[in-house]
């Protein structure tokens, strides 16, 4: 039996719990350009809440001697920039996120990279915030990374910013600092639709206005950031949004239990309401809710649980439950705006794959409207984006997409894109609006169907997709395939580069983005000709692997041949047949494959042909023996 004093402590201690679990919780990002400060505000807010402990603080004091910037005082920089290499160069390079609290309210701040080349990482930190703090280094007052980062912070959804502006103290606290780099940023951030811009005057290193006013500056007298964090009212509108529940995972343990997992990304839902599958629009109703601490009446956002339907339905990873009667868009072409993150850029036509929260699908920007001038806001004609710059596309993707416009639904209207050769993160989106035309046009259904033309000419629909340098001698051995293949009865189409150029792609050039719509048009084309029941022949140089997957893709299964005509570039040179290669080396042909261009070699071709070690007839003759030994081209 507890005495007095023991139990007064225990009611303390969950008196206490109970207020901390009472709390409102604030996310918040640091952002802005690089040495602005804001690991030093970061790390001064967890000094002046009292979270650092003796051994900590001493360790800091340690790593400040060793890695500081700060002289003798303590560079409370280094309690958030944990990386040896961060540590080196003074530099932040990956979101590092913190949890403090005050008497007031708990908060988690991300503490981004201010540096271009880490963008993806401050939108990363940026997409679950509902608060920036925006630093501005008062002796450089509105820097283009402090537009850029504006923008990314506004296009996420992000409506309230503080404006901080440090290092006030190395200009002699000066009002007319303040008020001018103030003035500027409000008149660039005008358009950007920010519902509230709060300006403070701060010197993380010194805290003056940080968690109390500072005495260098009688002439502010607006809260400290401490004071503004923790009464700034920001609304949880994601429990106000309806109903979204996007499937993680089909749960079937045993027979007798059918469930489907995921996280609720909106809205709420109990047992006994009616959802709808988005996709197919068939209605259930949800029987139970089930989670591993047992089951629950209602779910609400945030929430991981299990929903058991009343009726079994087609539900797959991917899918969206929603309310019936505010359903998501459901769309295979739509407009977003794209922050590129690769250093390779974005080129339209290229095959990307496009991920949302539980879904992949392979997708491709068909249209790039504008380019966004990140200083200006001005909207540019581009024909692609290139690393940390922002644009607005048209997507297509291969499977209808089930989601709500950014704006209205931030869990349901982001995406990313993978590039599908690296499996690298290389942009991410924020859904705009479904295009009409998706609406507009539908395939239509055709009864003489491919494998039934296929079966009139005797033979089986194919492509034979040869690949290969400038001069290695893929048209010569395409030909002679065509006329063996000819002569035997079968029905051809060859599809070559340079006669193709006169006419379908004759408003092409040679640039990497044209020579990815060019790709993409001839994939369109020999898909077309296969479904005719052909044996269609493709020779193209197509220098890009992600394009030649992209063609394979397009094709039915098994359908797709690559045939790498393997021929030293060097021999390719001395062959010479159009006399490319002598102006190329002469720097008088740009975007030239193999000299001024880069030429990514098949890893694993269907048919590999080496042009030095037998000639072309011989090679022609092994491409027809394997064609038809694979009973391709014959019924």
């Amino acid at each position: 039996m507890l005495n007095r004093s023991e139990q007064d402590l225990s009611e303390g201690v969950q008196a206490y719990l109970s207020r901390q679990e009472n709390k409102s919780l604030l996310r918040f990002i640091t952002c802005g350009s690089v040495d602005d400060g804001k690991s030093t505000l970061i790390g001064r807010l967890l000094y002046d809440t009292k979270l650092i402990f003796e051994d900590q603080l001493a360790a800091l004091e340690s790593d400040s001697r060793k890695h500081g910037t700060t002289g003798e005082s303590i560079d409370f920089a280094l309690l958030v920039d944990g990386l040896e290499a961060e540590r080196e160069q003074g530099i932040t390079i990956d979101v590092a996120y913190r949890f403090f609290a005050t008497e007031k309210r708990k908060f988690i701040v991300a503490d981004t990279p201010g540096h271009e080349e880490y963008t993806s990482n401050m939108a990363t930190g940026a997409s679950t915030a509902e608060l920036a703090v925006v630093l501005i280094d008062a002796r450089k007052g509105v820097l283009e990374q402090t537009r850029r980062h504006s923008h990314i912070i506004s296009l996420l959804g992000i409506r309230h910013v503080v404006l901080a502006v440090n290092k006030i103290d190395l200009m002699d606290h000066d009002q007319a600092v303040f008020d001018r780099i103030v003035e500027d940023y409000c008149a660039f951030a005008e358009p950007l639709g920010f519902e509230q811009i709060r300006p403070i005057p701060i010197s993380a290193r010194f805290g003056d206005n940080v968690s109390t006013p500072s005495a260098s500056m009688p002439w502010y007298g607006g809260p400290t950031l401490i004071e503004f964090l923790e009464s700034v009212v920001v609304p949880d509108t994601a429990i106000e949004l309806p109903f979204r529940f996007p499937v993680q995972l089909a749960v079937r343990p045993d027979s007798d239990f059918r469930g489907y997992a995921g996280q609720v990304a909106s809205g709420k839902v109990a047992v006994g309401d009616r959802v709808v599958v988005a996709h197919s629009g068939r209605q259930v109703m949800v029987k139970s809710i089930v989670t591993a601490d047992g089951p629950l009446s209602e779910a609400r956002e945030g929430q991981a649980v299990t929903l058991v339907l009343d009726h079994e339905v087609d539900i797959s990873r991917g899918s969206m439950l929603s309310h019936p009667d505010a359903r998501p868009l459901v769309s295979d072409q739509f407009q977003a705006h794209v922050i590129w993150f690769d250093g390779n850029t974005l080129m339209p036509g290229r095959s990307y794959i496009l991920r949302t929260e539980t879904m992949s699908t392979p997708a491709s920007v068909t249209k790039l409207k504008h380019r966004i001038d990140v200083n200006s806001l001005a909207h540019e004609a581009a024909d692609q984006l290139d690393r940390n710059e922002i644009g607005v596309c048209n997507f297509s993707t291969q499977m209808p997409v089930a989601f709500d416009a950014y704006r209205d639904n931030r869990a349901t209207g982001n995406f990313i894109i993978i590039d599908r050769m690296t499996n690298a993160t290389v942009g991410a989106g924020m859904i705009d609006h479904p295009l009409r035309r998706a609406d507009n046009v539908h395939l239509q259904a055709i009864d003489v169907t491919r494998e039934a033309r296929g079966l009139l000419k005797n033979q089986k629909p194919a492509v034979l997709w040869f690949t290969g340098l400038s001069g290695s001698g893929k048209s010569t051995i395409a030909n002679l395939v065509e006329k063996r293949l000819h002569a035997l009865g079968r029905h051809t189409m060859t599809l070559d580069g340079d006669n193709v150029r006169h006419g379908l792609n004759r408003d092409l050039g040679f640039t990497e983005a044209d020579r990815v719509e060019n790709i993409r048009r001839v994939a369109e084309v020999a898909r077309l000709m296969s479904d005719a029941g052909l044996i269609v022949l493709v020779s193209f140089i197509s220098p890009f692997r992600s394009e030649r997957l992209l063609a394979r893709e397009k094709m039915a299964p098994g359908e797709f041949i690559e045939i790498f005509v393997d021929t030293p570039i060097e021999e390719c040179a001395r062959r010479d047949p159009k006399g490319l290669y002598k102006k190329a080396l002469a720097g008088n042909l740009a975007n030239f494959t193999g000299i001024s261009s880069p030429y990514e070699a098949p890893e694993t071709p269907d048919i590999h042909l080496r042009t030095v070690e037998e000639d072309a007839e011989a090679l022609a003759n092994s491409v027809v023996e394997r064609l038809l030994g694979s009973r391709f081209g014959e019924n």
